[in-house]
């Protein structure tokens, strides 16, 4: 008995030496956060450190909103990047922008007193149409219903007392791919997000190229047939016209228009991008017809984009992305085909294996984590 006490009070200096190991790596573990942000330290966190974290009053949730032509989303999600409430209501019902703000803080001031910890929340980011990183604005959006210059960032920040940075669309789901995605280790990545519009992020060297005025990556708006079809922007003939929904579904209107040939696309009283996939699944030729030619025009926009900037990979997102191989295929093809010869081959076109419902509000918590804290009372 008197041995197995001495064996054990032997291990004591040890278990202290390791404590004290761990505090330190505590320690270093809030040092990083001030280089690499808490999403980028989120996956080391344990229990203990997150029990130290609230114990010693560092905020760790934050709010994600992700701001949609028919519908807005706000979530609240914690350091680890888990969304742990979410709130939603029509975008569309609130034309005016002040009501608009009015009914988003009451949705975040909602998601604030369900966290249990008001305090606790740190920052809220937005992600939306045309939104600008540097200036905090929505700026002449063509698909929302506010147009002009939207201070949205400030409007907020003073009706809820918080930080509030904005950015697109496009960069938020960027954020989310690098974070927790299929981007995740990469440094340098182009995120397309075929949804409404065409927006995309330039991932350059471990971070989002935004340009001098906070406009790069407007991939939607190069020219892909000169006088072509009229695009929301004001000009004519953009990729976007011919890439994002409403593209996808006047392609559609052209290629029933040229035949009688029997599709399921007719029988519909209104066609929609998700229909017109569930028609390519189930074999409909016109339907397979209207995805290849949306994919050529794709990969051909794609093509140019890569051989400007050398990308490892093209991540596509939103709802014209989920029609798979049958937008994929046609894209890769007309991608090879017109792509810089030296980067044949060595550029992977992929969708994003993250459900759409969760990329933005997650991408705009990345956001929430990297602008600087605020408070009424500072």
């Amino acid at each position: 008995m008197v041995a197995k006490v001495l064996k054990y009070s032997d291990t004591i200096p040890f278990l202290a030496f390791f404590f004290i190991l761990y505090l330190a790596y505590v320690k270093y573990l809030l040092k990083m956060r001030t280089i690499f942000g808490w999403v980028g330290i989120s996956s080391y966190i344990c229990p203990l450190l997150l029990t130290h974290m609230i114990e010693n009053n560092y905020k760790t949730q934050v709010i994600g909103v992700d701001i949609r032509v028919d519908r807005t989303i706000s979530a609240l999600v914690n350091i680890r990047g888990e969304i742990l409430a979410r709130e939603e209501f029509a975008t569309a019902e609130y034309p005016n922008i002040s009501e608009y703000v009015t009914k988003l803080a009451d949705s975040i001031a909602f998601l604030m007193e369900k966290s249990g910890n008001p305090d606790g929340i740190r920052s809220v980011g937005i992600s939306a149409p045309s939104g600008n990183f540097n200036t905090g604005c929505i700026e002449n959006s063509p698909n929302l219903p506010w147009k002009g210059i939207v201070p949205l960032a400030a409007m907020l920040r003073d009706r809820l007392g918080l930080a509030v940075a904005v950015d697109n669309n496009a960069n938020a789901i960027a954020m989310a791919e690098h974070a927790f995605g299929a981007a995740h280790g990469m440094k340098d990545f182009v995120l397309v997000n075929l949804g409404s519009g065409m927006g995309s992020c330039i991932f350059s060297h471990g971070n989002i190229h935004q340009g001098t005025n906070g406009f790069a990556g407007e991939i939607g708006h190069t020219t892909y047939a000169s006088g072509g079809r009229q695009c929301g922007c004001g000009k004519q003939g953009c990729l976007e016209a011919y890439t994002a929904s409403k593209g996808v579904l006047q392609t559609a209107q052209e290629v029933l228009s040229e035949s009688d040939t029997p599709s399921l696309m007719r029988s519909v009283q209104k066609l929609t991008v998700r229909l017109i996939i569930e028609f390519c699944n189930q074999g409909d030729q016109l339907a397979i017809e209207v995805m290849r030619r949306t994919g050529h025009a794709l990969g051909v926009g794609l093509a140019n984009y890569a051989s400007l900037f050398n990308p490892e990979a093209i991540i596509l997102s939103g709802v014209v992305s989920r029609a798979g191989k049958w937008l994929l295929e046609p894209a890769n093809d007309a991608f090879e085909a017109h792509v810089f010869h030296n980067m044949k081959g060595k550029v992977k076109l992929m969708n994003s294996f993250n459900e759409d419902k969760d990329l933005n509000v997650l991408g705009a918590s990345v956001l929430a984590w990297d602008v600087k804290e605020y408070s009424l009372f500072k």
